[in-house]
């Protein structure tokens, strides 16, 4: 069996590192700021919104991938304002894989920045408050650079969980040679098609991600705690 990967093969792998990387980047702002939120301030549902962000870790990513579909297609409220306003196509196009991607790396990535900014020492901030530093100030010059190896921890585990990625995307995106195919996309279809061979070099390539991105966040994690 050869481990050099075909042309295709690269360019799946391509594909895919490059929309998860995308979609990271889609989710930071919003995943640090409610994080921020979840970590610093009490306010009403705020138990209700803990848990439909963390729904995604819980619920079988098919179903997450068919209330995506209802809510991306033409006729769901997402999809169709798209379509309409700027005729932009979501399901089935590499968009889906993005969005799929995101929604269910989202919760690794705010409950990683959660844990960062909730020990990062309080008094810090309020020291800062009493001289003057206004609140995105102190944000962006305490609490953040203090929580971001937790920071950057989530982003690696987000990253990692969208690769992965196999459930959601098989709904909400298909597998379209050329056009949405991913690794784990790809690895099923060699499977169903009897070609082992492809589907191990692949393995290898998701596993060598896997173990560079727990490797990583472990190194990161020790060394805040340090």
């Amino acid at each position: 069996m050869s481990f050099l990967l075909t042309p295709e093969e690269w360019r799946i792998t391509a594909f895919t590192l490059g929309v998860c990387a995308l979609s990271v980047v889609v989710i930071l702002p919003l995943g640090i700021a409610l994080a921020w939120l979840l970590a610093r301030k009490r306010w009403r549902g705020k138990t209700i919104a803990e848990t439909l962000i963390t729904l995604p870790l819980i619920m079988p990513p098919v179903a997450t991938g068919l209330l995506l579909l209802k809510l991306c297609g033409n006729r769901g409220p997402v999809g169709a304002f798209l379509h309409r306003y700027f005729g932009a196509e979501i399901v089935f196009t590499w968009r889906a894989v993005l969005i799929a991607a995101a929604v269910m790396s989202f919760p690794l990535l705010v409950r990683a920045a959660r844990v960062g900014i909730e020990n990062v020492d309080i008094h810090l901030e309020e020291t800062a408050r009493t001289l003057g530093a206004g609140p995105l100030r102190i944000l962006f010059s305490i609490t953040l650079p203090l929580a971001s190896r937790a920071i950057a921890a989530g982003i690696v585990l987000a990253f990692a969980r969208a690769v992965g990625e196999f459930g959601a995307t098989i709904l909400l995106a298909g597998n379209i040679p050329g056009r949405t195919t991913t690794l784990s996309l790809k690895i099923y279809e060699a499977v169903q098609l009897g070609e082992d061979a492809v589907a191990y070099r692949l393995v290898l390539i998701c596993g060598l991600i896997a173990f560079a991105a727990v490797m990583l966040t472990e190194r990161l994690t020790a060394s805040r705690e340090l």
